[in-house]
């Protein structure tokens, strides 16, 4: 693989590797060398109002952007770490530009499939590179917006409010409904929730 946009660096970032339910979901956002953003900062600082607002400015500016996810089978498959790296490197091969940098959020590098420039894991790189700034935000966006669409479909649970993550809220829908299809088996409290609906049975 070939790099096509020279001074130019990506950014990969995931959202959703905590949750008890749902895909996870990575992107990856590729700006110009110094290029920052106005109003992009970690995902997680913003509110869901401004993350969304922010959307079509990080798609307008950047060189390339592009985003991947694997589903809730192949997290129970693999296991959270190698789905997660697999959503990047999906996010990553729907690249039409790839530049000669790339900076991951993280400690680990996903497959980057024959790409020869400069790759580094950047542990907190969502505080500090704006491209993986940028990329937080693309992913926790389309992630909440899966997340909505799923409480559609499974309105017990209370997905629209916490996205999948074990709050008390969900876990009390847990206990009083089990595990809907998109539960993630291979994570303790819907083991337990599968464990104890058995038990009553």
């Amino acid at each position: 693989m070939s790099t096509a946009v020279k001074s130019a660096v990506a950014g990969i970032d995931e959202a959703g590797r905590g949750p008890l339910a749902g895909p996870v979901v990575a992107a990856v956002v590729v700006l110009r060398s110094g290029q920052r953003i106005e109003g992009v900062n970690d995902s997680k600082k913003l509110s869901a109002l401004r993350r969304n607002q922010l959307v079509s400015v990080i798609q307008a500016e950047a060189l390339d952007w592009a985003i991947g996810s694997a589903n809730v089978k192949e997290i129970d498959d693999l296991n959270i770490l190698h789905a997660t790296m697999l959503a990047m490197s999906r996010a990553w091969e729907q690249l039409q530009n790839f530049p000669p940098e790339v900076q991951v959020d993280g400690n680990r590098l996903p497959d980057l499939k024959g790409y020869t420039g400069q790759a580094t894991a950047v542990v907190g790189g969502d505080l500090i590179c704006p491209a993986i700034s940028a990329a937080s935000i693309l992913a926790k966006v389309e992630r909440d917006a899966l997340m909505l669409a799923l409480d559609k479909d499974f309105p017990v649970y209370g997905f629209a409010k916490h996205k999948g993550y074990p709050t008390v809220q969900h876990r009390e829908a847990l206990r009083v409904h089990g595990p809907c299809p998109e539960h993630r088996r291979s994570f303790r409290p819907v083991r337990d929730a599968i464990e104890a609906m058995r038990g009553a049975a």
